[in-house]
């Protein structure tokens, strides 16, 4: 096992005592080669990856970057290493669109595929420098923060990630991934997510994410794979968009998954999106779109998926549940969902909705033990509002319109959905139902203080 220390201008190479002969002095073949300078200026992209290749044919251990700022393009991390940044270090993504090789969404700052048993650890700072590319909601060719593909125990904890120019940790089909007090600041560029999950049994916890775009997002864009047996717990979590969210990639499908003990505000600011000019009720710029947002509009599956111990405020929607034909496959479905323990505060007068198409119904939904303090202001006229099916639209708290008939849930296409002790309060006034169910079958309102004549069944 090696230990690498990388300082501005030399690599040091220390042995630890189990590989005694794998090298020694002060330095390596590969270190008098190239040296690291981290004056923030140089490009240290072949002087890392050196390292980086020297420790893992070697036998694994760790490259650790002390104070300063390594400028760098694209870097590929190995089996069995770890990337540790020191208090201090900062790894500077290029500026330069060259300096990361491959093409679309696979462009990273830091890069693995095939790489098991693989860290970044640290207090350092991983900075994508975001703004340096195209701003343009979805384009290309931007530069991921750190992008992982078909990896096996994976660990990263401790570090800030911040200014990518793309997603910011996007980790697809990994196996382990161990993700602890990790901060994530989104802000330089669209599409800036936070987490990005596509692997099975991952554990995220006590994370800090500060980001313009989906916060804690989960991902399924290969038909033959199941996101399943994650966990995330104990983080803040702030977003212009969606604090935590499934899809709007599902092809494959997401099993047996859950979040607990979170807090979700608005986040420090926004950049490219001010809600306050498209969204009734919103007065502040700064919010988040959908507290809960669990979708399945291009395939696949959703089941036994568990929301809990969730306290938002600064959020449109609390809660925005769809099934929708974007696109269609032989398996697609979505039951067996529980949110309970949740509060909620509302900037918006966009209901939650639970929602399927006909012949796709949402089934077995429990909403338990919710408080919900809600905009109101709706009118009686807003209860004879046309709500369009938009079967294949982008899933989305607005995609049937900014006034639903309902102020606190509107139900289509849905079954055995339980509302059990859920307390929805106004600020002010709303002549809209509380609920509102157009084919629904197995409705329980339960031990609940809304009246019969505030619940709308067609």
């Amino acid at each position: 096992m090696n230990f690498y220390i990388v300082k501005s201008g030399i690599l040091l190479c220390l042995v630890a005592i189990c590989n005694l002969t794998a090298c020694s002095g002060n330095g390596n073949e590969n270190a008098d080669k190239q040296k690291l300078i981290g004056d923030g200026k140089t490009l240290n992209t072949t002087a890392l990856q050196l390292a980086i290749d020297d420790c893992s044919a070697k036998g694994g251990g760790t490259v650790s970057l002390s104070p300063g700022e390594y400028l760098t393009g694209t870097i590929f991390l190995r089996k069995n290493v770890c990337l540790n940044l020191e208090k201090g270090a900062t790894l500077s993504g290029s500026r330069n669109e060259t300096d990361y090789p491959g093409t679309g969404r696979r462009k990273a700052l830091i890069f693995a595929e095939y790489a098991d048993n693989i860290s970044i650890t640290g207090e350092g700072v991983i900075d994508g420098n975001g703004d340096a590319f195209t701003q343009e909601n979805n384009a290309p060719n931007r530069p991921t923060l750190v992008l992982l593909l078909d990896c096996n125990s994976v660990n990263v904890s401790g570090v800030t990630m911040k200014n990518s120019g793309f997603w910011t940790f996007r980790f697809v089909r990994c196996d382990g991934v161990d993700i602890r007090k990790v901060m994530v600041n989104g802000h330089a560029n669209w599409n800036n997510d936070g987490f990005d999950i596509e692997s099975r049994n991952v554990t995220i916890s006590d994370c800090v994410l500060d980001t313009d775009d989906d916060a804690i997002c989960f991902k399924s864009e290969d038909a033959n794979y199941v996101v399943e047996n994650c966990t995330v717990t104990d983080c803040k979590i702030s977003s212009n968009c969606n604090f935590i969210k499934f899809g709007t990639a599902s092809a494959g499908g997401f099993r047996n998954i859950k979040v607990s003990n979170c807090q979700l505000s608005k986040c420090s600011k926004s950049v490219f999106r001010f809600w306050e000019k498209s969204v009734p009720g919103v007065t502040n710029p700064v919010t988040g779109i959908s507290g809960i947002a669990l979708e399945v509009v291009d395939g696949g599956f959703m089941e036994d998926v568990t929301v809990s111990d969730i306290e938002m405020n600064d959020v449109q929607t609390p809660v925005f549940i769809r099934l929708g034909k974007r696109q269609t496959s032989n398996n697609s479905y979505l039951k067996d969902i529980l949110i309970e323990n949740i509060k909620a505060n509302t900037v918006s007068l966009i209901a939650s909705s639970i929602t399927g198409v006909p012949g796709l119904r949402v089934q077995n939904v429990v909403v338990r033990n919710a408080d919900l303090h809600l905009k109101g202001g709706g009118k009686a006229a807003d209860t004879q509002v046309v709500v369009p099916e938009a079967e294949a639209s982008y899933p989305e708290n607005r995609m049937f319109g900014v006034m639903l008939p309902a102020y606190g849930f509107y139900l289509r296409h849905a079954d055995n959905i339980v509302f059990d002790n859920v307390k929805l309060t106004i600020e002010g006034s709303d002549e809209r139902y509380a609920y509102f169910a157009d084919d629904v079958t197995g409705l329980q309102v339960i031990n609940s203080s809304t009246k019969e004549e505030e619940i709308q069944i067609k």
